[in-house]
């Protein structure tokens, strides 16, 4: 029977990475992209708030355009704060 804990490494206690599973740990890349993400982000809630100016038939479209740009931009200001000071937690 197949047993469901993860193999560590010698002496770290970190789960190792099989390069089959994924295979970009062979080469030594296994990580994210917080500065693209970041740019990302900022652009699409800058989209969102363009959008603003179009034919729109009723407040409504305005109201969730906002809100969706407002929640990205709370979201990649914590994100910012949280890259900013890991070493506090």
């Amino acid at each position: 029977m197949a047993s469901t804990e993860l193999e560590h490494r010698p002496g770290t206690g970190v789960a190792q990475v099989d390069p089959r599973d994924e295979p970009s740990a062979e080469w030594g890349w296994h990580g994210t992209f917080p500065k693209g993400r970041q740019l990302a982000g900022w652009i699409v809630a800058i989209i969102l708030l363009g959008m603003l100016n179009g034919p729109h038939e009723s407040n409504i479209e305005n109201y969730i355009l906002v809100l969706t740009a407002l929640t990205i931009m709370a979201g990649l200001l914590w994100d910012l704060r949280r890259q900013r000071s890991p070493w506090r937690h």
